[in-house]
């Protein structure tokens, strides 16, 4: 399996980034932050690669318009 098709967690996705689950999905809300992937029931991860490009450049990050990457195209 490759990098880029590696889910994380929420869990993690806060420790990575330093943001409160509440900012995560402000952020997500607002476009500035990654689209997580329902898990089923309240479970939720994030594409590693999304978290790695927010991480990256937070204050430039984008919302990627749908079919950019696989895991984008999927979640829409």
């Amino acid at each position: 399996m490759s990098r880029d098709a590696l889910l994380i967690p929420m869990k993690i996705v806060t420790h990575m980034t330093s943001l409160s689950r509440a900012t995560i999905y402000r952020r997500v809300a607002a476009g500035t932050f990654p689209k997580p992937i329902s898990l089923g029931g309240r479970r939720v991860a994030f594409a590693r690669s999304d978290i790695d490009r927010w991480v990256a450049n937070p204050m430039g990050y984008e919302d990627p318009k749908p079919g950019d990457d696989v895991l984008t195209a999927r979640r829409n």
